[in-house]
Formats: structure tokens, C-alpha cells, sequence
């Protein structure tokens, strides 16, 4: 019997975390779902946790695989995901009690492909300050996740139109839509019709690959709901090391999905789709990529970083930033001497 939802969860090197992610799952109010457990080849137990979950409940699924990554992982486990509507989970992190249960009752109200909620923006700072002070944050417990939600009283907007909340920026406080941004393009935070995304893949091997994906779903003119309630709660890096080689690979990872996108919506996307897709993604991951170039050191880095921003001038990326980017866009063409 096909599940109303099905949810995956790329596991590597979590077995610290994986426990509390599952029983997340477990716990949920509501029950018709499977839960597709990728074991990207990690060094750990992960695999034999998610085996002993799925031994009790058959709605556990595990899959093994050789390590190729998030992306792939994400990949792998989507033929596995039959329900009608599916959710991604970060291993290391977890969900509230009813996320299932509002998000889909929202996605049958308003025949939605997409549900968008938030994270707990209260969590992490929690989680940063227990870690500046020494103390242990394994069992901090989120303000919010005994809270319990009547569907009759969530506020929710929907709309046609996903370019008019979505956004990677900042954002005016007067804007009279800030309370229904869909902020970010992290892919955990919605739940998606199946039938909308079975067949976008990530890209296997790249950093930050919900930006890339997040644009092709958005090409595709879903109607969406936004319910702006805190019901992720996601463990953040407690690193603080800036590497070169690590800000050259993210650098080229941006890149990577820049160009994926701004091919795609040269080619497919309408003025409208268009515009606001540039203004508020595109020009905000060139921004970002373009800040990597400061912690490079080496000159074969460097020689790396002006390659792959003259790959950008040549597709047209760089040609008629918006009012806001203009300078920025002046500092990329200096950089590659045009």
C-alpha cells in the first residue's frame, strides 16, 4: 500500500545523532508513512541503528551504498519513496511531533505541491550559547516541541506565484509579506508532492546543493503553502576553522549551481520567473561565491577562482545585475581583468 508520505534520510557518520532523528519520525502524530534510510557508506553504526528501527517497524526502510555524497544519497533513496508527498530529514537532526500531520492536512486543504514551514530559530542560538560556555548540548531540549498545534487556528498563505515569498536575501522589515517569506532553499523544510520533484535529481559531488534543485522546482510554477511554523530543528556546525581548500570547494560549488540554474532559466524561465529568480537567488550566491576568493591563499587557487568567474562572464551571469549588484558585479569583472 502506497504511503501518504514518504521521508529520506541520508545517513553518514550520525550514529551520535541518529537515535533522536528516528524516534522523531517514530513519534509523529501522524502514521502513514515510510521512512527511507540512506546509509551512504559511513564508518560508523548509522547502518546498524536504522537496521534495528526498521527490524521493529516495517515503515523503516534501509538502503547501503557505497559513500558518494548528500546529493547522491538523496538520489538513491527517492526510487525507494513511493508516497504521494515526499519530506527530506538531515540525520543529525529532527522534527516536531505533528510536522507530518500539519504539513500534509495543509497539502490536501489546499491541493498544494508544496508545503513550506521553518526551523526554530530559537534552537540553534540555545545550542551555540550551551557550546561557547562548555556545556554539553546533547540534551538540550527545544522550547517549542512540546507545543501542540490546532489545524483550525494555523495562519497559512497560498499561492500560485513562488517567486513573490521565495528568497535567499535579506529582506526590508517593511515588507508586508515578511511574515510569508519562504526563506532559504534548504530542502528540509518542505513537504513536496512526489509527482513535482521524482524527477530532479541533485547534483552528485557539490556543496549547497538545495540552491540548484530548490530553482528547478521553482520552474516549475508550484502552488504552494506557507505555514511559517518552527517545526525543524537542525544541529549547527560548532566548527570555526576556514580553510583554504574548503572555501575553494565551496566557492566551486556555488559556481557549479549558478551556472546549472542560469542555463536552465536562460533557456526555459518567462521576464517574470526571471527577474525574480536573479534578484533574490542568483545574485545572492555570486555575492557569496565571490566572498570565498579572500580566504584563498595559493596562486593555483587563485588562477582556480578567476576560471571559474570568467566561465560566469561568458554564459552571460554577469550581464544586467540589478541596481543593487551593480557594484559587486563591477569587483567580479575587475577580478578577471574585464
Amino acid at each position: 500500500m502506497v504511503p501518504k508520505i514518504s521521508i529520506i534520510i541520508p545517513m553518514y557518520g550520525v550514529e551520535k545523532y541518529l537515535r533522536r532523528c528516528l524516534d522523531s519520525v517514530l513519534n509523529q502524530t501522524f502514521k502513514d508513512w515510510t521512512a527511507i534510510c540512506v546509509d551512504d557508506g559511513s564508518p560508523d553504526k548509522s547502518g546498524e541503528i536504522a537496521e534495528e528501527y526498521a527490524a521493529r517497524d516495517k515503515r523503516f526502510i534501509v538502503v547501503h551504498k557505497e559513500n558518494g555524497g548528500l546529493s547522491d544519497a538523496r538520489n538513491a533513496g527517492m526510487p525507494y519513496a513511493k508516497g504521494e508527498y515526499i519530506m527530506y530529514l538531515d540525520s543529525d537532526d529532527f522534527i516536531h511531533p505533528q510536522t507530518m500531520e500539519l504539513a500534509y492536512a495543509m497539502a490536501v486543504r489546499d491541493d498544494s505541491d508544496i508545503v513550506s514551514f521553518t526551523y526554530d530559530r530559537f534552537y540553534r542560538p540555545q545550542l551555540m550559547v550551551y557550546h561557547k560556555l562548555g556545556l554539553d548540548t546533547d540534551n538540550v531540549v527545544p522550547l517549542g516541541i512540546k507545543k501542540r498545534y490546532k489545524l483550525n487556528k494555523i495562519k497559512t498563505r497560498t499561492t500560485d506565484d513562488v517567486y513573490e515569498y521565495a528568497t535567499d536575501g535579506a529582506h526590508n522589515a517593511f515588507n508586508k509579506n515578511r511574515k510569508w517569506l519562504i526563506k532559504h532553499c534548504q530542502v528540509w523544510k518542505n513537504l513536496y508532492r512526489r509527482s513535482l520533484i521524482a524527477d530532479i535529481p541533485f547534483i552528485k559531488g557539490i556543496l549547497f546543493e538545495d540552491f540548484p534543485w530548490w530553482s528547478r522546482v521553482m520552474l516549475r510554477n508550484p502552488r504552494v503553502t506557507i505555514m511559517p511554523l518552527p517545526l525543524y530543528y537542525y544541529i549547527p556546525n560548532f566548527g570555526g576553522i576556514v580553510l583554504s581548500a574548503k572555501q575553494l570547494r565551496i566557492m566551486q560549488s556555488l559556481i557549479t549551481g549558478i551556472k546549472d540554474s542560469f542555463v536552465l532559466y536562460n533557456d526555459q524561465a518567462d521576464s517574470h520567473q526571471m527577474e525574480l529568480w536573479s534578484k533574490n537567488f542568483l545574485w545572492f550566491f555570486v555575492n557569496w561565491a565571490f566572498r570565498k576568493i579572500k580566504y584563498l591563499k595559493t596562486a593555483e587557487e587563485l588562477k582556480i577562482a578567476k576560471q571559474s568567474f570568467t566561465d560566469l562572464y561568458k554564459l552571460g551571469v554577469l550581464d544586467n545585475p540589478p541596481a543593487s549588484r551593480r557594484e559587486l558585479a563591477k569587483r567580479v569583472l575587475k577580478f578577471i581583468g574585464k
